[in-house]
């Protein structure tokens, strides 16, 4: 069984790999009774690292990257998240099942 790390792993190695940098202030989650649950699913990691992958989960993979620095600011109205340096910078969202045939993404 994979990891929650290896899914962090995967998005810093593509992320990084093509000269973006990855966001690590904020992370995916679990989904459930409630939408925002554990495990946190960082966009950084080390493989075989983190809580497993069982089935049955639902987690929100959740990349941000930037053009420039990653560190992040809010701004003052307690909500807006920028890059502190004004890079440019992209967030995407895939709802992802982990079920007995595998990670069945749920958002495409």
């Amino acid at each position: 069984g994979n990891h929650v790390g290896d899914i962090g792993h995967a998005v810093q190695q593509v992320a990084e790999g093509a000269g973006f940098g990855v966001v690590k202030e904020l992370v995916g989650h679990g989904i459930g009774a409630r939408f925002h649950e554990e495990p946190q699913v960082p966009n950084y990691g080390v493989p075989k690292r983190g809580p497993r992958l069982l089935e049955g989960m639902t987690l929100a993979i959740e990349p941000m990257i930037t053009m420039g620095n990653p560190t992040t600011k809010t701004l003052p109205d307690k909500w807006t998240v920028v890059t502190a340096d004004g890079s440019l910078s992209a967030h995407f969202e895939h709802t992802v099942a982990i079920t007995a045939d595998g990670p069945r993404v749920l958002t495409a």
